[in-house]
């Protein structure tokens, strides 16, 4: 398939005219082809008028027609077959079984999303029926299903060029609950993002669908994803990225004059705690794991190990001296961009003027290379020093030394919001950890024990969330099949004649859905 530097609004493939986009190969710093001219304000308007025109069609599919178009899709993105490996490996640096685990991610949670539309549960439908003898006042028949907000504006993340991309967690589940989506590709990856787009865009020709259920843009800056929020026919927004990007974002969709969603992947440094049994039983071990999470990937990934914490005392250092030892031998490793490159090593250059540096990976040998980092502070430097607070996007870790566990506490109750929170434990640490848990439920989404953060599995029961910053509404999930309830609400049907009614709230249930009628689960 040949790359063609053009934008995808609906089944037209379109030139910009506004500043290029052109990726460059982080390993080499070499430009790739082709460019793409940056779209403006008419092309946002051209895409936003499609998706509004395809809304109420789409939205209206069959649980089979939709889930049956989030299956095409899946297969169309494995038909790319090495062509979008290659790409990606291309605009990423990233080795090929990293981009062949993702692409196996993608194409995954767009079958289970399908799986979950066949299931219809998503629906929420609650029926109470017509009462008219009920005294003082009889009651009448209440139907409720969840509808689809509207079309959705989703940003590519930099550092998943397929999960969280073109047609990753964010399009999947907004596609599932019936929103038409445009995208707007990220610019390290544009190429990417053009094939799996017109993966998409053959799809929705296949399945006959309207041609505003999806398009995709490109744009340097601010301007055109500024615009696309604040069309008033975007109705939500998916975004994954940094936090100052994730709040203007959110600003701008607060300030229009009907305010919309923003569900904003953020800023997240995944606190680690290594309580005392653990630490003795098994330090060796758990510094073996906690250098691998660290360096996976070159530590580019938003669950990234980024603080240890833990109670001072023979067995930590012992703890501290082995991950040195180990990540004395880990090579630097190539980072997605450039741009992350150099803010990798200003957040290392600062993290140094307020912690200690216990331990560095090896030098780098080429462009673009991270060099991994381990840092320590005692806690009460931590808990005046804001500086140590700052998610460091990359293979850097601070690990904050502590007197006692109600010292602890104080770090923990400091914490900002996060996606995870970890807790290293033995049958003797339990009544600490027991302590110490509701602090972490008010701060992160998603809690481990004797586990790493890195690695998100795509389920039911996953939440990929958390408080501010780390999400910009901890209410959601951006990964697992509970994501499609950020793109739907809730409307309820009085009194309306059978045959009126949406299929999923008739009364002979033809969608034969597990409703809830009168108070009581149906089985």
């Amino acid at each position: 398939m040949t790359l063609t530097g053009k934008m995808l609004i609906g089944q037209q493939a379109i030139s910009g005219h506004l500043e290029a986009i052109r990726a460059i190969n982080p390993a080499t710093d070499a430009p790739l082809e082709p460019a793409y001219a940056g779209g403006g304000r008419e092309h946002v308007e051209q895409a936003c008028t499609l998706a509004w025109a395809a809304f109420d069609t789409y939205r209206e599919t069959s649980l089979a027609e939709r889930a049956s178009f989030l299956d095409v899709i899946a297969d169309a993105i494995e038909a790319l077959g090495d062509e979008l490996i290659e790409r990606a490996m291309a605009e990423t640096g990233l080795p090929r079984p990293r981009i062949q685990g993702e692409r196996g991610r993608t194409c995954a949670q767009l079958r289970t999303f399908a799986r979950t539309v066949r299931a219809g549960e998503w629906l929420g439908v609650r029926v109470d029926t017509a009462q008219p003898e009920r005294q003082p006042l009889p009651r009448p028949d209440l139907r409720q299903r969840q509808v689809p907000l509207g079309p959705v504006a989703v940003f590519g993340a930099s550092n998943f060029p397929l999960a969280f991309s073109v047609a990753g967690g964010d399009t999947a589940s907004a596609l599932a609950a019936g929103c038409p989506v445009v995208v707007k590709a990220h610019g390290a990856h544009p190429g990417t993002s053009e094939l799996v787009g017109r993966a998409v865009a053959q799809a929705v020709k296949a399945c006959g669908l309207p041609d505003g259920v999806f398009s995709l843009l490109y744009g340097a800056g601010t301007d055109i994803g500024v615009a696309l929020v604040a069309d008033p026919r975007i109705k939500a927004v998916g975004f994954t990225g940094s936090r100052n990007a994730g709040i203007a974002l959110t600003q701008a969709a607060q300030a229009r004059p009907e305010p919309i969603p923003v569900y904003a992947e953020m800023s997240s440094i995944n606190p680690v705690y290594l309580f005392p049994a653990a630490l003795q039983a098994r330090g060796e071990a758990l510094a073996r794991g906690f250098v691998a999470s660290l360096t996976q990937g070159a530590g580019q990934f938003c669950t990234n190990p980024g603080l240890v914490i833990a109670v001072a005392g023979s067995a930590l250092d012992a703890f501290i001296a082995t991950a040195t030892q180990l990540l004395r031998g880990c090579a630097a490793q190539t980072m997605l961009t450039p741009g992350i490159f150099h803010a990798y090593r200003t957040g290392v250059s600062t993290l140094a003027e307020h912690a200690r540096i216990a331990a560095k990976g090896q030098a780098a040998d080429g462009p673009n290379q991270g060099q991994a980092h381990v840092f320590v502070t005692p806690a009460h430097d931590f808990l005046r020093n804001q500086h140590l607070q700052a998610e460091i996007f990359g293979a850097a870790s601070l690990v904050v030394v502590c007197a006692s566990d109600d010292e602890v506490r104080q770090v923990s109750e400091h914490l900002e919001g996060q996606l995870t929170a970890t807790l290293h434990l033995d049958d003797g640490d339990v009544a600490s950890a027991k302590a110490l848990l509701p602090v972490l439920e008010r701060k992160a989404g998603r809690l481990l024990v004797n586990g790493w953060p890195t690695g998100v599995e795509v389920c039911d029961a996953m939440v990929h969330g958390g408080p501010f910053p780390a999400t910009s509404d901890s209410r959601s999930t951006s990964v697992g099949t509970a994501a499609i309830l950020r793109f739907l609400r809730p409307v309820c049907y009085q009194d309306f004649p059978d045959g009126l009614l949406p299929r999923a709230l008739q009364q002979g249930n033809p969608l034969q859905l597990r409703r809830l009628l009168d108070g009581q689960r149906e089985a």
